[in-house]
Order: structure tokens, then C-alpha cells, then sequence
């Protein structure tokens, strides 16, 4: 975790102005997510939520800054038993329950494979860990939440009825950091635009000839920047041959398909600090609003439909035979959640998922 000594602003400065409008906010329109709260207030998830260190609620209500190394508090996580984990982006939110373990944490990426919890971390994006407690209605929701130094959600974890309220306590006593050095966030940059073709004289026939020569669904990223080439514009580029675009209404159609048929499927949801994977089979599939969402036992999806910008088909040659992907992306051609039938390494891709995927509608541009 970074040491920096720029401080969120302590009780009785301009810190205070944040809390009061968001408790104006709250007041105004209650039930008002926290991340919703902090675009509205014109500040980050992260600061929003940093702005309540060392200023216990009278509702209970705190927000603790853990000054601890980040990935300490991963393998720590064990201790709490079963919990909630949460990862989401701004169009697709994963929650799974289960019971961390089996982590490993390397230079550049980690993991904790301890099923049903299955995850890719990036640790060097991570840069606060805060122990948040609030009342929702009767209850006191727990969790621990970190953030990168943008104040973007990098994963969150929320304690359940059967977890070691004890060790929560434990580790929030033993990593609470001073509130005067609790970490600042910086504002985040303009994103640049995710080109949408390749450029002018891109030897398109070299690129294909690279792709029908993968190996490993792994080796897709590598390829990508070997030819220094954004999703999109691959994808435009392998239409007809590896890729196709899916029309309107295909995700759904292939969550229901996957649900009516007992398909078993793997969900990705990604953030620049985290990939959340689930595995199995899925039963109800719901729309509520602009969300499609499944809401099964021990694991719930929600994915703003009025997002997909673009569906797409995505076939990745392997040793094994072709994996097909249903991929995501948003309005600016970020891929934003990937889903493929389960498949373990030596073994083809499920013939059921491969036959589901083809017979989702295609675009009709």
C-alpha cells in the first residue's frame, strides 16, 4: 500500500463540506448507491468514502483506513470465513460467495483460486484499503474496500452472517492506520479513444495468418500488442472468419439459453485492478429496468444492457480445438465482461456452449 503522506482532510476542514453533501444527498434521494452519490458530488467512489475516516456516524456508521501492506490483507482474508466478493466496472456487476484461499501473489499479478471465489488480481493498481461499516435499514453492512489512486473500485469484499465477525475486528485492530496519513486520491486522466479500425496500410492478411496460429486463449493479448491493435479493431478486422457480431438482444438470449439448457458457463467481469471469474451452471435470469441480472444462490450477475455497445462472437484457435467467447464492450470499445462455456486445460470446449453461441442472432448491420 502507498505511504503517502498527503492526507484525505481531517474533521474540521474543507473535508467536512463532502460529508455534508452527501448526507444532503442521501437525504434528498435515500437508497442512493454510494458509488451513484460520488458521481453525482462530482468526486471519485474512493474519496467519497475516504471522506468519512475518523468520522463515526451516529448511526454507526464508520470508515477505517487499513495501513497495511494490500496483499497481507489478501491472504488475511481467509480468517473471515465465508464472505461476499465484489468486483464490477461501469457496466457489469459480479458477486460471488465463498471462502478465499490458495493465494498467490506474484510481481505483476496474483491469484486466489479457491473455488467458487476465482480471481486475477493486479495489485499495482491497488493503492487504498478501507474497512467500511454502514446501516442499511436494520443491519450494518461490512466490508472491506479497495481503491486505486483514482478512486476507482478495485474490489470489494463484504462480510455474511456466517462469517468470523471476530477476525474482522482483528484485523481492522491490527492494521488501523492514523487518519492524519490516510492516503489521498489524484483525479483520473481522460481516457484516451479505443481506436475502432486498424491504421492505414495495417497488413491485415499478417495479423489473420498470427491468429489462426494461437495456441493458448492466453496468447490473444500478446498478439494484440505484438501488432499493436485494440480489441475493436481486430475484431473488425477477423469479421467473418474469427469473429461475428451479435445483434441486439444476444446476451440475453445466451444467458437464457445457458439457464434453460443447463449450459455450464464462465462469467469474466473486469476492472484494471481485478478479473472476477464464476463457473457453473446458472437457473434464474431476471430483467429489472436497464439491468439483466442473474440471481442465484451464492451468486448474482447485474450487466446494464443499455450499455452493450457491440456483441461479438470471438473464436480463439487452441491446442485444444477453437474456444468460443461472447465478448462486451461499451460505447467507447472497452470489453467490459467475456463469457465462454467451462473448459479445463487438454480438454475441448463443451459442444453445447459452442452450438448455443452459434444460434444467438447476428447483427444485422
Amino acid at each position: 500500500m502507498s505511504t503517502d503522506q498527503n492526507a484525505t482532510q481531517p474533521a474540521g476542514t474543507a473535508g467536512d463540506d463532502l460529508v455534508s453533501r452527501r448526507a444532503a444527498l442521501a437525504a434528498a434521494e435515500p437508497g442512493l448507491r454510494v458509488r451513484d452519490q460520488a458521481e453525482r458530488l462530482g468526486v471519485s467512489e474512493g474519496e467519497l468514502v475516504a471522506s468519512a475516516v475518523g468520522r463515526d456516524g451516529a448511526d454507526g456508521a464508520r470508515v477505517v483506513w487499513l495501513d497495511a501492506d494490500i496483499g497481507d490483507l489478501i491472504r488475511a482474508i481467509e480468517t473471515l470465513g465465508p464472505v461476499m466478493a465484489l468486483t464490477r466496472n461501469d457496466h457489469a456487476v459480479h458477486e460471488i460467495v465463498g471462502t478465499y484461499g490458495n493465494v498467490k501473489l506474484g510481481a505483476h499479478a496474483g491469484l486466489v483460486i479457491n473455488k467458487p471465489i476465482d480471481l486475477r488480481l493486479f495489485l499495482k493498481r491497488w493503492h487504498a484499503a478501507l474497512a467500511v461499516e454502514e446501516a442499511r435499514g436494520d443491519t450494518v453492512l461490512r466490508s472491506l474496500q479497495f481503491f486505486d489512486i483514482h478512486g476507482l473500485a478495485m474490489h470489494k469484499i463484504y462480510l455474511r452472517p456466517d462469517s468470523d465477525r471476530a477476525a474482522y475486528d482483528a484485523l481492522i485492530a491490527t492494521n488501523r492506520g492514523a487518519v492524519q496519513q490516510a492516503p489521498a486520491f489524484e483525479p483520473a486522466p481522460t481516457p484516451e479513444p479505443v481506436a475502432a479500425t486498424a491504421p492505414e496500410g495495417f497488413d491485415a492478411d499478417a495479423f489473420l495468418t498470427d491468429w489462426s496460429h494461437l495456441a493458448d486463449t492466453h496468447d490473444f493479448l500478446p498478439l494484440l500488442n505484438r501488432h499493436n491493435l485494440s480489441r475493436p479493431a481486430a475484431l473488425a478486422l477477423a469479421d467473418g472468419r474469427f469473429a461475428r457480431k451479435l445483434g441486439d438482444g444476444a446476451f440475453r438470449a445466451a444467458l437464457e439459453a445457458a439457464a434453460r439448457d443447463q449450459v455450464r458457463i464462465m462469467i469474466f467481469v473486469p476492472n484494471p485492478g481485478c478479473i472476477q471469474i464464476s463457473g457453473g451452471t446458472i437457473n434464474r435470469v431476471e430483467p429489472r429496468g436497464p439491468w439483466i441480472n442473474i440471481l442465484d444462490p451464492g451468486f448474482n450477475l447485474h450487466v446494464r444492457e443499455d450499455h452493450i455497445a457491440a456483441a461479438w462472437q470471438v473464436d480463439k484457435p487452441t491446442v485444444d480445438g477453437t474456444v468460443t467467447a461472447v465478448e462486451l464492450y461499451d460505447d467507447r470499445g472497452d470489453l467490459f465482461l467475456i463469457m465462454v462455456g467451462v473448459r479445463e486445460t487438454g480438454v475441448p470446449e463443451l459442444p453445447e456452449w459452442r452450438a448455443l453461441v452459434h444460434a444467438l442472432p447476428g447483427s444485422a448491420a
